[in-house]
């Protein structure tokens, strides 16, 4: 990667590169790291949260979707983008870019879509890592309230995980790995030590759930907005492919990883959904998910494992939240400094820090846009939850959908014309699926987007414009900087890709 212009693909770059910050250096910065599958895994499991998952979507996606039969929904969602998955992996080896999206959308379909895809990917970043903190302040100050502490704004409590994730985010990205894979490891075992309880007695009322292998109650009621909840869920598993400059093999570790998280991820929703209705109920748990969908999940935690149990959940909420939060700002750092690298944005961003390799002046950029969306967030006296969190994370799953479906058709256009993976799963079968599910899904999340957005057909609307003027803003972004991004292609044999 260049600040403005890149060398020829069969150009020898410098290994000292992450070191180097000095002022109007304008050769290639790349970060450095040794991660592994598992620390990679670590990083974009936590951003899916998957304890606010469980305790947040499943009740919604349970009375709003096809009610007891939704954890077959995780199934479904989880073949799509394994589909999905399949080509992205695939053209890891040939987009040397640590720009992810923009940069595979780059090499498959030109330099004005690879742009358009790079400012929807930093609207649905920002967005969500926004919704996070919306939603992280006013828990934590719920939980300091409720055992005694002070009843402050829920601004305070966001402004101060702000700065920890941005201590964190400017350090080497092995300490985020560390923290992370402590965090996760809490909040997924006190899941699992729910659902073994809730097998281990035989489930609820009812007994163990089969409504997830009917076919007639998985097409209950709404299969399509189950669908939409459940696809949501796996937000954060597509962003392995952004740590490859610190992956310690990277052509190996960033599939191995995108496939072991996609897994871990779908068996982890399907099993603990199954467990949450098998507690209730067929029957009981859409009414109880209705009535109390914030509350079911601790409510199962403290009727089979007990009080302590529901208590500890609680505290792993936030600390969920925090670990999404921590994760979406380590993916949001390193889309600012590939794009400061490759000229979009100024080249300061593409600095690597002298003694942590991190991208520490994205970092710091990361941290003022959150802070700055929160202000007016706060400024405007919108609600944490209801407000902040619903309509930004609304915006943030249209827009990271449409990423996967422009990357799938980036996949199938960049191996039919460069000849460079002649598998037909892999370069076409796999990703044409991936492309007619992911439109699918798309057309979904569209038509129910006033739905996502709280109800507001105006902000509905305005989500979705948003967002088409980012993807047509990419061709606007092409004619105005020529020189900007102009490396996205140098992927493989340096006569086998195009130029853009």
């Amino acid at each position: 990667m260049a600040t403005v212009s890149d060398p020829p693909p069969s150009a020898p770059t410098r290994a000292s590169a992450p070191g180097d910050t000095s002022p109007g250096d304008t050769r290639p910065h790349r970060l450095a790291g040794r991660l592994g599958p598992g620390a990679i895994v670590f990083m974009v499991v936590a951003a899916a949260a998957p304890l606010t998952v469980i305790a947040g979507s499943v009740p919604i996606g349970i009375a709003a979707g096809n009610g007891a039969g939704y954890p077959a929904m995780y199934v479904v969602a989880g073949v799509v983008l394994l589909f999905f998955a399949v080509g992205f992996t695939a053209m890891t080896r040939h987009v040397p870019n640590a720009g992810a999206f923009y940069s595979y959308v780059g090499a498959g379909l030109g330099r004005g879509p690879g742009l358009g895809a790079a400012l929807v990917a930093l609207i649905s970043y920002v967005t969500v890592q926004g919704a996070v903190y919306g939603y992280i302040g006013f828990l934590i100050g719920d939980l300091v309230a409720g055992y005694g502490g002070p009843s402050l704004p829920w601004w305070l409590w966001t402004a101060l995980v702000l700065a920890i994730a941005g201590v964190l985010g400017y350090r080497h990205i092995e300490l985020s790995s560390k923290v992370l894979g402590v965090l996760l490891v809490a909040e997924v075992g006190i899941v699992l030590v729910l659902d073994a309880f809730v097998v281990a007695r035989g489930g609820g009322p009812e007994g163990l759930s089969t409504a997830f292998l009917r076919p007639d109650d998985v097409l209950a009621g709404a299969p399509g907005l189950g669908l939409m909840f459940a696809i949501a869920g796996f937000i954060g598993f597509e962003a392995t492919a952004i740590f490859r400059d610190e992956a310690r093999d990277p052509d190996r570790t960033v599939p191995r990883a995108t496939y072991l998280a996609l897994a871990i991820i779908a068996v982890f929703y399907t099993v603990s959904s199954w467990a949450i209705v098998s507690a209730w109920g067929d029957t009981a748990v859409v009414g109880q998910s209705a009535a109390d969908p914030g509350g079911i999940v601790i409510a199962t935690a403290q009727q089979y494992v007990g009080t302590a149990a529901a208590d500890v959940m609680n505290v792993l909420f936030a600390t969920s939240l925090f670990a999404a939060v921590l994760s979406f700002h380590n993916v949001l750092a390193r889309y600012f400094f590939s794009l400061g690298n490759t000229g979009v944005l100024p080249g300061a961003c593409g600095r690597s820090h002298t003694r942590h390799a991190s991208p520490h002046v994205a970092s710091l950029v990361t941290t003022v846009v959150g802070a700055v969306l929160m202000a007016v967030c706060a400024a405007a006296g919108l609600d944490p939850v209801l407000e902040v969190f619903t309509w930004l994370a609304g915006i943030a799953s249209v827009g990271i959908v449409l990423l996967m479906l422009l990357a799938c058709l980036a996949v199938v256009v960049f191996f039919r014309r460069t000849g460079l993976d002649r598998r037909p799963w892999h370069s076409l079968v796999a990703p044409s699926l991936g492309l007619i599910g992911l439109a699918l899904v798309l057309v979904l999340l569209v038509d129910n987007l006033p739905l996502l957005m709280g109800g507001s057909t105006a902000l509905g609307v305005g989500a979705g414009v948003l967002l088409a003027a980012a993807l047509a803003g990419g061709w606007v972004l092409a004619l105005l900087r020529p020189q900007a991004a102009r490396s996205l292609t140098a992927a493989g044999p340096a006569d086998a890709a195009p130029q853009i």
